[in-house]
């Protein structure tokens, strides 16, 4: 398979295992009843601001293979300096960001590569890298993930997403008619179409849903390309727009187009009195008719040529096409550009993404209760998109927004409140959605620089941490017992930690394991227990800060 390299790629390969853990530090919870409140909400919404990068990898312990549905708006590579979203290559933080990943870390000396050696493009890339990897760890295996990008590095982004997410995944490429009426910038081409590009976590036959299709026209039972085939019909099974009577067997139609009917047909009161039999170039076969006609879909004749024509009552939900506009409910970025400033009562944000395009995409593969994560969140589209979803439907979907600029609070967590409590006022008031989300930010690192546990963040985030380590699940803290995490299918698991002293497994020590399970995995600083005896009981003793898993 084809691969793109680029300048510090080398360098960015395996950054994201360099990445410290941070622990989340929650600040408030908001509910669209009560408001902001100290407590946690424990609605699973969450918003965190910070470095997406770190953000990710402190998800990573409770949502590594569970987030059904990624959706990013990644900053475009165009150079503008005075866009909102900032995304020139300059920006002080993505210069940060490259200074601490592409030096030399023995003896603080420069790397090979420096930044003045980096192109605007590689740059990019640099950044998107390893935000990609974490995504794909995150990914639920029947989930995808979507990425908005234009003409700048659409090429580049597809060649990295084949390399990490496989290029037997690619799903394809959505065309989005972002715009109406797009700004003059070329003297060549004006840019209407935005690209979704979209990756599954593994291969596999799951459908994606687009829009119900509907019809108010008839459609033929028939097709010239057709062969010819016989179907039965039940009585009053046809809806028959022709005078009560008898129709005779023959050949009805044209001579190019023959329709054979093979028996009598008696009509009364507008359907089949009598089972009847047709022969033409049928596009269903027997079990076919009958499994719509169980489906209620109306089989008509309405002329004396007797063609059949059929309309359904109720149409299966689509495979979307890979256009999207309006046809499919899906607005532009001019209408959620009023749309923001309707939030707000002022312009806060310059191209938002609509929140219609956000749930047209989460619809493609998310049930009512899905996780739907944006690492780019911006203005909150996501949160408000997947807000209106549950609203629609009563579903309990959770959203993951980060975002690490400074309007993370000002903007992109109060429009989510605004479209909670609801917003406007008169005729262009808009009712609520309802919902809660919790706000954090990111702490401390986990391990300090000599990879020993960082004592400052405090124990509660070190015990969760463990435990989601071992067992990928939510930590609630147990009321007794000394150093116990918990028990999970039998496994027993404790953590034998002191801040001030080393501890260490022995006789004693087993003197505080209390909860009786299949298989004990203990955490504690020196071990002094024989091998054997840990065998017969199905210890397994874990070094502390050695045996614990990085993430």
């Amino acid at each position: 398979m084809p691969t793109l390299n680029w300048i510090g790629k080398e360098k960015v390969i395996s950054h994201h295992q360099d990445v410290p853990y941070r622990v989340l530090e929650h600040k408030y919870g908001f509910t669209a009843v009560n408001g902001e409140q100290n407590e946690p909400t424990n609605s699973g919404n969450k918003i965190i601001h910070g470095d997406n990068l770190e953000a990710l990898k402190s998800l990573l312990p409770e949502y590594e293979g569970k987030v059904k549905c990624i959706y990013i708006d990644p900053p475009y590579n165009t150079g503008n300096k005075d866009w909102v979203y900032n995304d020139n290559v300059d920006h002080p933080k993505m210069q940060k960001w490259l200074q601490n990943t592409l030096k030399a870390k023995a003896e603080n000396k420069d790397a090979t590569v420096a930044i003045d050696d980096l192109t605007r493009h590689d740059k990019w890339l640099c950044m998107m890298y390893p935000r990609l990897k974490l995504l794909q760890k995150l990914l639920d295996e029947n989930g995808a993930i979507f990425i908005s990008i234009d003409d700048n590095e659409q090429a580049n982004l597809k060649m990295i997403c084949d390399e990490i997410f496989g290029i037997r995944n690619f799903v394809g490429t959505y065309f989005w008619y972002k715009s109406g009426t797009p700004p003059n910038l070329s003297h060549k081409i004006k840019r209407n179409i935005e690209y979704v590009i979209c990756y599954s976590k593994t291969p596999n036959s799951n459908k994606f849903t687009g829009v119900q299709k509907t019809s108010k026209s008839d459609d033929p039972i028939t097709k010239p390309q057709n062969s010819y085939k016989e179907l039965t019909f039940k009585p009053k099974s046809l809806t028959i727009g022709l005078k009560d009577g008898t129709i005779k067997a023959g050949t009805y139609g044209t001579a190019k187009f023959p329709n054979e009917l093979l028996n009598d047909l008696i009509i009364k009161d507008g359907t089949n009195q009598n089972e009847v039999r047709f022969r033409n170039r049928f596009i269903w076969v027997q079990d076919k008719l009958n499994e719509e006609l169980e489906n209620e879909t109306l089989v008509k004749i309405n002329s004396k040529s007797l063609v059949i024509s059929y309309k359904k009552q109720n149409y299966a939900k689509e495979v979307p096409p890979n256009f999207i506009d309006s046809s499919v409910g899906v607005d532009t970025t001019e209408n959620a550009g009023r749309m923001l400033n309707d939030i707000f009562g002022k312009k806060v944000f310059d191209f938002p993404k609509p929140p219609s395009l956000i749930e047209y995409i989460a619809n493609f593969l998310c049930e009512k209760d899905d996780i739907i994560l944006d690492s780019f969140a911006g203005s909150g589209t996501t949160a408000h998109a997947v807000l209106n979803l549950n609203k629609q439907d009563g579903g309990n979907r959770k959203f993951i927004l980060v975002e690490m600029e400074d309007y993370a609070n000002d903007i992109t967590a109060e429009r989510v409140k605004r479209v909670a409590k609801g917003y406007g006022e008169g005729k262009k008031a808009v009712e609520g959605t309802g919902g809660a989300f919790d706000y954090y930010e990111l702490g401390l690192p986990l391990f300090d620089e000599n990879q020993n546990l960082n004592e400052e963040v405090g124990l509660p985030k070190i015990r969760e941490y463990i435990w989601f380590s071992e067992t990928r699940t939510s930590f609630a803290e147990p009321n007794a017992e000394n150093y116990f995490l918990g028990k999970i299918e039998e496994s027993v698991y404790y953590f034998i930690y002191e801040k001030d002293r080393l501890t260490t497994l022995d006789y004693d020590a087993l003197e505080l394991i209390k909860t009786k399970g299949e298989q004990y995995i203990i955490y504690a600083d020196n071990c002094l227990l024989p091998k054997e005896f840990m065998a017969k009981k199905n210890i397994i003793f874990k070094k502390i800060p050695r045996d614990i898993t990085r993430f």
